[in-house]
């Protein structure tokens, strides 16, 4: 739309300003002026037509999201981190790092890795643009560079608490087992971002299941749901728990639960599948 819609507004306004510059009578200038009001109007509607549409397309985003969630449930962290608040820079960095979180917030993980880089290059180690360089590469699953990249956070900023799970993610993501619970725990005791407290504990429950030590899952499992009810993965993975551990009328209690919380989530579905498959005689998915 823009590749031909902006160069014929631009074309208009290059023969307006020739036809100023030729403008020697007070009517010619008159003309010039009912031109230059045209274009401004017409510039500003079209302003106002593609500010609804991207709001439109953001909705539409959105709603994609939600459908892909039915069939994908990824437990990496949510990105709903607030809009990043960046000065202007005669550089213009702070203009790569708020596209690169547009297009991380759009799902287009390969765009914000290469804006980000280039805000980056712009300006050598800005944390912010190397945070949200690393939720990118986390999100596109390239984990060995999301790695490197908020180790890199960290160095500049340890309490960083949310680089750091994003780090015990990966780390787990990697069956780094050992990395996963040190930079988790340490989250935990920093408790200086409820978030990053809230999957902290929930990553180190999924490193213990996946070490088939259920009753250390099972706490953490159970800590997650105090803190965040809302997080219905925990119920599912809570249910997984109990049922290796033997208590298989707890796990089917906590499936119920997971779904009654909320049976329009992608994990309370999942709750809901995995009761009418034990219910069938099977189990749920094996740790690991």
């Amino acid at each position: 739309m823009a590749e031909e819609f902006v160069p014929a507004l631009r074309q208009r306004r290059a023969q307006i300003d020739a036809a100023l510059e030729a403008a020697g009578t007070p009517a010619a200038l008159a003309d010039v002026k009912r031109d230059i009001i045209a274009l401004f109007k017409q510039v500003d509607g079209a302003i106002g037509e593609l500010t609804t549409l991207k709001d439109e397309i953001k909705a539409l985003v959105d709603r994609f999201k939600a459908r892909e969630a039915e069939t994908h449930t990824a437990t990496a962290p949510a990105f709903d981190t607030v809009r990043p608040v960046v000065q202007a820079d005669h550089i213009g960095a702070s203009t790569f790092i708020e596209k690169g979180w547009s297009l991380i917030s759009l799902g287009d993980y390969d765009g914000a890795i290469k804006t980000l880089s280039k805000a980056l290059s712009l300006s050598p180690g800005e944390v912010q643009a190397q945070s949200l360089l690393g939720w990118a590469q986390m999100l596109r699953e390239d984990y060995d560079d999301a790695l490197g990249t908020f180790q890199q956070v960290l160095t500049r900023e340890p309490a960083n608490s949310l680089a750091r799970i994003n780090l015990g993610y990966i780390c787990l993501k990697k069956k780094i087992f050992g990395e996963a619970i040190e930079h988790l725990s340490k989250a935990i005791r920093m408790a200086n971002d409820k978030k990053a407290t809230l999957y902290a504990n929930y990553y180190l429950g999924l490193v213990y299941l996946q070490r088939e030590m259920y009753e250390d899952a099972e706490n953490f499992f159970r800590k997650t749901l105090e803190l965040g009810p809302n997080l219905i993965e925990a119920y599912y993975e809570l249910g997984r728990a109990q049922w290796f551990a033997g208590a298989r009328e707890a796990a089917t209690a906590t499936w119920q639960a997971g779904f009654a919380a909320n049976k329009f989530n992608p994990w309370g579905k999942k709750c809901r599948d995995v009761l009418a498959a034990v219910e069938a005689g099977g189990a749920p998915p094996p740790p690991g």
